[in-house]
């Protein structure tokens, strides 16, 4: 039963009205040769309504001939007429739709976005520049950086934060922030020494516990004591953790070898991009189709699937951007290269040392072009902090 009565639903069936005088002989001639019928009602002499399958109309036909009866369509029943009622309303199917692309459309779209972990302060910051790159309402989410982007882009504007994680969820982003935590108060300190890390000539020195052992201009070696964690007399001495700034004059030599040719790969600044509707894993273009003006390019893809309420559709916009490439041809004289060498060692002096050094004076010791490079040795003279802590063990 519950067979037949799927096929009547999606097989679609008509009731209709035989008029004539042998109209029992029409059904059994029906029966006869396996035509269904069902749903038999007899309205007068000459006239009986039945149900019959759409597919069968034509297989009635020379029964009717046979039995002298004609036969009107009363009702039609079934899928396909609803289909068919649908279609042949403008207006239903314009409605149906125009509800269906706006569903589409607002389902792609940006409508929510909420930032879990951040203080007031820091989420304000992380809306705003969320806001900047795009993340807003009513945004199209394929116009939108990737998730790795955003990450990169926010973690770097934001100093507050340690980590941000981006997620999307339909068309809702979710930030997850985790703060840099506020240094703790250290733990009173254990009794220490300060001594040189390096060879160095005192330029100056700021004591604010323990008691200086040099002086300024003072030459030192490494491990030699510069401020000692005992203070007072020495049969009264009392241990302390040392603390101050001991700065020096120290030296640094250099090497670094500069080629006067070279050649390395830029962007120009010009840029294409293309746009595919991806269907089912083929891509058609839809806009941007013709080619770049530029021979030489680099591809950046990004892809973007379609969403429909909470389910991902089998559709995704494919957008390519080609940015201008050229190679460049560089080419130094030796002083030019010579100059390109001091700037690197500069770099590599900074590298080495902390923040708060400067370099005082530099001075090429060797300066020689060889194999098309120009090979220098560069001596800096660089003022820097020299101290570093050791703990005061027993029996000092």
């Amino acid at each position: 039963m519950m067979k037949e009565y799927i096929r009547e639903i999606f097989s679609g069936y008509v009731r209709i009205k035989v008029v004539g005088s042998y109209t029992e002989l029409f059904i059994n001639r029906c029966i006869e040769y396996g035509i269904p019928i069902w749903d038999i009602r007899r309205l007068d002499d000459v006239t009986i309504l039945l149900s019959l399958y759409v597919s069968d109309i034509r297989r009635i036909r020379p029964h009717l001939k046979r039995t002298r009866c004609k036969v009107r369509i009363h009702e039609r029943k079934g899928f396909p007429f609803i289909v068919q009622r649908v279609l042949s309303s403008r207006g239903f199917l314009a409605g149906a739709i125009g509800s269906v692309l706006l569903i589409l459309i607002l389902s792609n779209m940006v409508w929510g976005v909420s930032v879990n972990g951040a203080t007031p302060e820091v989420e304000h910051k992380l809306r705003k520049a969320a806001y900047e790159l795009g993340v807003k309402k009513g945004k199209f989410i394929f116009q939108l950086p990737t998730n790795q982007e955003l990450q990169q882009e926010l973690s770097e504007s934001l100093q507050e934060v340690t980590w941000i994680g981006v997620k999307r969820n339909g068309t809702s982003y979710h930030f997850q922030v985790v703060q840099k935590q506020l240094p703790e108060k250290e733990p009173a300190a254990s009794p220490r020494h300060i001594v040189a890390k390096k060879k160095a000539i005192i330029t100056k020195m700021y004591v604010e516990e323990g008691q200086a052992k040099v002086k300024e201009n003072a030459f030192v070696k490494p491990g030699q004591l510069l401020i000692s964690g005992f203070i007072g007399k020495e049969e009264k001495s009392q241990l302390v953790p040392a603390r101050g700034e001991v700065f020096g004059r120290t030296w640094y030599v250099s090497t670094v070898s500069i080629p006067l040719n070279s050649s390395f790969v830029t962007h120009t600044g010009q840029s294409k991009t293309n746009h595919s509707l991806g269907i089912f894993g083929l891509y058609v273009p839809i806009w941007g189709i013709k080619a770049p003006d530029f021979k030489n390019y680099e591809s950046n893809e990004r892809e973007t699937n379609f969403r429909f309420l909470k389910w991902q559709l089998p559709f995704s916009i494919l957008s390519n951007q080609m940015l201008e490439t050229k190679e460049v041809e560089r080419t130094y004289t030796d002083k030019e290269a010579v100059d390109a060498a001091r700037i690197v060692a500069r770099e590599d002096i900074k590298d080495k040392t902390a923040d708060n050094a400067e370099i005082k004076t530099e001075k090429i010791l060797h300066e020689k072009v060889e194999n098309g490079k120009v090979n220098v040795k560069i001596h800096f003279e660089v003022i820097e902090e020299i101290g570093k802590n050791i703990p005061i063990v027993q029996g000092d």
